[in-house]
């Protein structure tokens, strides 16, 4: 079986890592990327989608960076036990319009024994926002390590 590390039980360090590693990935905006770190059968609560496994999740990421375009994210540890991370995060992204937002939200991660993501739940919330509101202005892809942190942005 393939593994993820860092593997459970997470540490404060080992579960920042997966935390830095899982936002590195999800700013790429690659499904096919993102996918690799859910089991086969991974359960996801996402607003009101619940999709289960990794086609149905790759399916749901295409949809999501179809709509939210130009999308930067941060996320932050909150809290980890065992196998399992709590996270918060915020995004911002505009619609085809050219409307601004910045999403916030929690998650709740529970990983198997190989370090994969085998259950996902996140509650979300958009806020609409002016262009000239937006804090995430690097380059499209991986945030860079010397951009504030969303405690440091006051988010």
């Amino acid at each position: 079986m393939e593994t993820k590390p860092p593997l459970p039980p997470f540490t404060v360090e080992t579960a920042t890592q997966k935390v830095r590693m899982a936002e590195d990935a999800w700013n790429s905006r690659d499904p096919d990327r993102v996918v690799q770190v859910y089991t086969e059968d991974t359960r996801w609560r996402n607003r009101a989608e619940f999709p289960v496994g990794r086609e149905a999740v790759r399916a749901f990421l295409q949809r999501k960076w179809a709509k939210e375009l130009d999308y930067r994210l941060i996320k932050e540890l909150w809290a980890t036990t065992g196998n399992r991370i709590a996270v918060r995060f915020a995004y911002e992204w505009h619609d085809d319009s050219g409307h601004w937002f910045r999403s916030y939200g929690n998650e709740n991660w529970e990983f198997n024994e190989f370090g994969l993501m085998q259950r996902r739940f996140a509650s979300i919330n958009d806020l609409p926002i002016k262009a000239e509101d937006r804090k995430f202005h690097w380059p499209l892809g991986r945030r860079p390590d010397d951009h504030p942190g969303l405690s440091e942005l006051g988010l």
